[in-house]
């Protein structure tokens, strides 16, 4: 490992340890260097506070002038909630600039470079870039196509079931990887089932960690048939949101909204498109989406191409039983060339269970 990349792998962990709160502005971490010793240490860690440059010039202070900074994003060229990273490095004196990777936002998008290298500051760009660029995946989406990142959670047994045929399925992972799954659950703006899984559990849908964030909760719900004494529309621990159809109930829907709940209509009839309900959450400024839907809902997303990422916890387990439900249901593909693989698979081991990591791979659809 170079020293730019040691630096660099320093800011990018200043960085996560946000993982959570920053959104939906990108997770930043910064480290400033001069005469070989840690001058200064930062990280963007709310909207509308100072940026990770910004806390690593203030923590140097004079000891800046002459060092070399490192940040894991170009910094800002823009007035935006705060003033231009850029223009704070350059008024700093710092004299040479590593870059993990370009932002992709419009608005900055190289601009943050010019403005140092007009100033004839040295900057390196591409340090940590692939690093950089997956730990940013939710931000990067947003903010190019103005939609939400998709995850996909589901544990499930060897066999892949979601429950028995009794549909008791309470608890097919260990308390280990329910743990890592609260925790998944603060990282995201919002957290999606569809109304039979709010019927048959009567989830809360929240965070059950110390600090953590509890989501945006969202149900897909075609006809209002959500029970109105169910937790998420009586509890008040989180928002809740429900996307209908036009086949909905209008005296379920004053009801609802009397419990402070919010109903988005949608074009469909009897159903609800999912492409629609991420546009909707795009405008609303939610950059990420968890989906904890039973069989037919994941399957919904799967077959629009709209899952960006899959978390599957895989428990030891077998079930059995044609009856039983699955996390993939739906039509399903009539050919294995047509089966949807997963790129940059990353497998762990969580108390008894196993947790999968990867990315579809979807085919481009026919002209």
């Amino acid at each position: 490992m170079t020293n730019h990349e040691f630096y660099m792998d320093i800011a990018l962990q200043n960085a996560l340890a946000m993982k959570g709160q920053t959104d939906p502005n990108p997770l930043v971490g910064s480290v400033i260097i001069n005469e070989n010793r840690i001058v200064g240490v930062g990280a963007h860690m709310k909207t509308g506070e100072p940026h990770a440059e910004i806390h690593a010039l203030r923590m140097a202070g004079d000891t800046a002038r002459g060092g070399t900074i490192y940040v894991t994003l170009e910094p800002c060229s823009h007035h935006g909630r705060t003033g231009p990273c850029a223009e704070a490095i350059v008024q700093a004196g710092i004299k040479k600039v590593v870059i993990a990777t370009l932002d992709p936002n419009p608005i900055v998008a190289g601009n943050g470079v010019k403005i140092l290298e007009e100033a004839g500051l040295e900057v390196i760009i591409g340090v940590q870039e692939e690093a950089s660029i997956k730990m940013n995946e939710v931000f990067n989406k947003f903010i190019v196509e103005k939609l939400p990142f998709v995850t996909l959670k589901a544990g499930i047994t060897l066999d892949g079931k979601i429950a028995s045929h009794t549909f008791n399925s309470k608890w097919i992972t260990s308390e280990e990887a329910r743990r890592d799954v609260h925790r998944l659950r603060s990282e995201h703006m919002a957290i999606l089932v569809g109304v039979n899984t709010v019927i048959a559990d009567n989830p809360e849908l929240t965070t059950r960690i110390p600090n953590g964030r509890h989501p945006l909760r969202i149900v897909l719900d075609s006809t209002l048939k959500i029970p109105l004494d169910c937790k998420v529309v009586t509890d008040g621990l989180a928002d809740t949101w429900i996307f209908t159809s036009k086949s909905y109930d209008a005296n379920k829907k004053a009801s609802l909204e009397k419990a402070n709940v919010s109903v988005f209509h949608t074009s469909g009839v009897g159903t609800v498109d999912p492409s629609e309900v991420l546009s909707i959450l795009g405008e609303k400024g939610i950059s990420s989406l968890l989906i904890e839907g039973g069989g037919t809902i994941n399957a919904s997303f799967l077959e629009h191409q709209l899952i960006d990422k899959a978390v599957i916890y895989i428990a030891p387990k077998l079930i059995g039983g044609k009856n039983a439900p699955t996390f993939l249901e739906g039509t399903g593909i009539s050919q294995m060339s047509d089966a949807v693989e997963l790129r940059d698979v990353d497998i762990v081991k969580i108390g008894k269970d196993f947790k999968f990591v990867g990315y579809p791979i979807y085919q481009l659809e026919e002209q």
